[in-house]
């Protein structure tokens, strides 16, 4: 009678799996036309060379990997503790590894750009630093969910641990503000003073829209699989 009803409770099918995703190819497709156009159609900057093109990648893999990946983080999570859906712990998972890549090409890009253009790898300075030390807490969000086998409180201690984690993304964005280092000032977009020419303006939000549709892209692929991998545990549990 017990197994009759947890037969009964469980998914009838598991969630159908696309093979070619259209939405995951259009987003490759946009990056690689926003890279395309920063290598081969964008001026080059007078005083700190080709190297600078290595900004259109850094800057948008850091709007989709720090802001938005950890805003997703911390609201999931935080609304996990409330009402205790299944779909947001999913959510705070996936964009947890999602944002883990973008923060991954953030810290590849940055000492590339900053040895070619400053003339060191590497500088311990606040930015740079709270930065490693978000994507170290990242990763240990996703280790503690693979440490911890039963599912509420495997839900419950990441929840906790991913609404702390994005609460250093603030510090991150004042820290330019608030300690001098060899970062420069974020951008800031204002229509009557430009703060680089338009050519620069333009491609530079066209990676910006390349790098958030290609973050959620693989955030939808992400989120499909660990609804894919619940449902199947179900199953095999019933």
């Amino acid at each position: 009678m017990a197994s009759a009803t947890a037969t009964s409770s469980a998914p009838a099918v598991l969630p159908e799996a696309k093979a070619i995703d259209g939405f995951l190819v259009l987003a490759i497709v946009a990056v690689l036309a926003a890279c395309a156009r920063a290598i081969w159609f964008t001026p080059v900057d007078a005083m700190l060379g080709a190297a600078q093109k290595i900004f259109y990648v850094h800057v948008p893999a850091a709007i989709a990997g720090l802001y938005i990946a950890c805003g997703l983080l911390a609201i999931s999570s935080i609304m996990y503790l409330w009402i205790k859906d299944e779909r947001l712990d999913r959510l705070a998972e996936s964009s947890a590894e999602v944002g883990l890549l973008f923060m991954g090409i953030v810290l590849v890009t940055g000492p590339i750009w900053a040895r070619t253009s400053w003339g060191t790898w590497w500088v311990w300075e606040a930015r740079i630093t709270s930065t490693l030390f978000l994507w170290l807490l990242v990763l240990g969000y996703l280790v503690l969910r693979g440490a911890v086998e039963t599912p509420e409180s495997r839900a419950r201690l990441s929840a906790v641990m991913g609404s702390l984690a994005a609460l250093l993304v603030p510090f991150i964005h004042l820290t330019v503000k608030l300690f001098r280092g060899m970062h420069p000032q974020p951008v800031v977009i204002k229509p009557e003073k430009p703060s680089m020419p338009a050519e620069m303006l333009s491609t530079f939000g066209m990676a910006s829209i390349a790098f958030l549709l290609l973050f959620f892209a693989l955030l939808r692929v992400r989120y499909r699989w660990a609804t894919l991998r619940d449902a199947r545990a179900a199953l095999e549990a019933a």
